[in-house]
């Protein structure tokens, strides 16, 4: 399964990384834990003899004969005393300083590294230890330039001449000892830890990760649901995870998805409905076209001028509503693929209402609707593609005089505020109920109510389409056997030229 390969990659890797992290967290424990501890060591062993050196020169020389005699070592003297010391204790290495830090003298038990022994030491920790005897501080190793170990130092002046006693607390014997054993510690200290972490990362590891990838556990389960056609799967609680941002994003897109669903069967629903009813309406004038043609090809010699005038009447008027028919198919078409783009500009909005009233008289007069025009004072130039608004006011207009009843009448008023000019189509027919005033703007969905009118029941649908490109809306207000009123606005053109938004 993908989910349960992709799970276990990742808590694989999770798994090895952590590993690797505690490893690195042992060692680097190790390491840190035998630095502080040698240097722990080394500060208890300076401070325990600091005071060596002086002790040296107080208890060794007060009864002995000076070891600077003429400005020159006594070296029997100043041997023997030394070696006896570093008899006793080994680790230490004596060195005879002048005032300047030149050695003098040097009493070792190991000559192997003379050859690279250095002449001279840096006086300024030497000065500053006299000064803090207590203190922690590195000086030269003699043996090895550049290197710093632990030391103790005095002065002394015999005879006018002035200098020190410098000793190596950590010399080469005792480093070669302490290296060993330390490095066997080392050992035995890094083996040790490296069971412990590895001990450790293994059930620290597993309960960490088993934890923190609960999570995403739950996620992957969910998406391999959702994958398998289960389109309900979501995540509980998605903002309260761990993981929210994904958690929420995968819901977010599984609405999504879920949405475009419907939309797309929505859709396909409507291009079914739209194929069927295209094809009745195209059919209906195709078979009157092709009736009476085929009439007056057979019978053509048989029928009378008046007969055939009549023919022809019938004829004519099929292809004019199919001409039509295609023509509104084809205009929502654009305008649905969003291909119109509106030309706006300044134009006096009654005016067109007069132009729109004056080609409907006659047909209003022969379905005896009086047609009439409200409209406010100083109505002023809106903003917006003359030719479009009047296809949606010619829309409306065929609208209501096609609902309405002979003797009734249908109303254009105009009114305005300080950003809109408000449109106002009111007819006197049998309205609308309140349950199909929600889709009647849909394409091919006409009121139960009108079903058996004449038309394609696209007309509102373009209405609605043109004045979305408008930023309008239009609004429906009827009640069944009192009548219906269609409401839009128009942006009032302003000085510069632009519609308020």
């Amino acid at each position: 399964m993908p989910s349960k390969t992709i799970s276990n990659g990742l808590i694989k890797k999770l798994s090895l990384s952590f590993f690797l992290l505690i490893l690195l967290m042992g060692a680097t424990y190790v390491v840190i834990s035998t630095y502080l501890t040698n240097k722990y060591f080394e500060e208890s062993l300076q401070k325990l003899n600091s005071g060596v050196a002086r002790h040296l020169i107080e208890e060794k020389f007060k009864d002995s004969s000076p070891f600077l005699e003429d400005g020159a070592v006594n070296k029997p003297l100043f041997g023997d005393i030394m070696h006896d010391m570093m008899a006793v204790n080994r680790a230490i290495e004596v060195y005879l300083l002048d005032d300047h830090g030149s050695i003098l003298y040097s009493v070792v038990l190991d000559h192997s590294n003379s050859a690279r022994a250095a002449r001279k030491i840096d006086m300024v920790p030497v000065k500053s230890f006299i000064a803090s005897p207590t203190e922690y501080i590195l000086g030269d190793d003699p043996r090895t330039p550049g290197k710093k170990k632990i030391f103790s130092a005095a002065p002394f002046s015999i005879n006018g001449k002035e200098g020190y006693i410098y000793i190596v607390l950590a010399g080469k014997a005792f480093e070669e000892v302490t290296y060993s054993r330390f490095s066997s510690l080392f050992v035995r200290l890094s083996v040790g830890a490296t069971l412990l972490t590895v001990m450790f990362a293994a059930v620290a590891g597993f309960i960490s990760i088993w934890f923190l990838t609960k999570n995403l556990r739950d996620i992957i389960y969910q998406v391999k649901r959702f994958q398998d056609g289960d389109i309900r799967a979501r995540i509980v609680n998605a903002e309260q995870t761990d993981l929210s941002l994904l958690a929420t994003s995968f819901n977010e897109m599984a609405d999504t998805i879920v949405n475009n669903i419907e939309e797309l069967q929505s859709v396909d629903k409507l291009r079914q409905e739209l194929i069927a009813n295209v094809s009745h309406d195209l059919r209906t004038p195709l078979a009157i076209l092709q009736g009476y043609i085929e009439t007056l090809q057979i019978k053509q010699s048989k029928l009378s001028e008046k007969e055939v005038s009549e023919y022809l009447g019938i004829i004519q008027n099929s292809s004019e509503k199919l001409s039509y028919l295609i023509k509104q198919l084809f205009e929502y078409s654009k305008l649905e693929a969003k291909q119109v783009i509106p030309n706006h500009e300044p134009f006096q909005l009654a005016d067109l209402i007069f132009d729109v009233r004056a080609k409907y008289k006659m047909l209003a007069e022969k379905r005896n609707i009086t047609l009439l025009i409200e409209a406010e004072n100083e109505i002023p130039m809106v903003f917006a593609d003359i030719s479009l608004v009047e296809r949606v006011i010619q829309n409306l207009m065929d609208n209501a005089l096609k609902f309405t009843p002979a003797n009734g009448s249908v109303k254009i008023a105009i009114s305005k505020n300080q950003s809109h000019v408000n449109i106002a189509i009111v007819d006197s027919g049998p309205g609308i109920p309140k349950a199909e005033q929600s889709y009647i703007f849909e394409r091919y969905r006409q009121s139960k109510t009108h079903h058996k009118s004449e038309g394609a029941g696209i007309g509102l649908a373009i209405v609605k389409k043109i004045l979305e490109i408008h930023n309008s809306t239009i609004r429906v207000i009827s009640q069944p056997n009192v009548g219906t009123t269609f409401q839009f606005h128009l942006p009032v053109y302003t000085l510069n030229g632009v519609s308020p938004s």
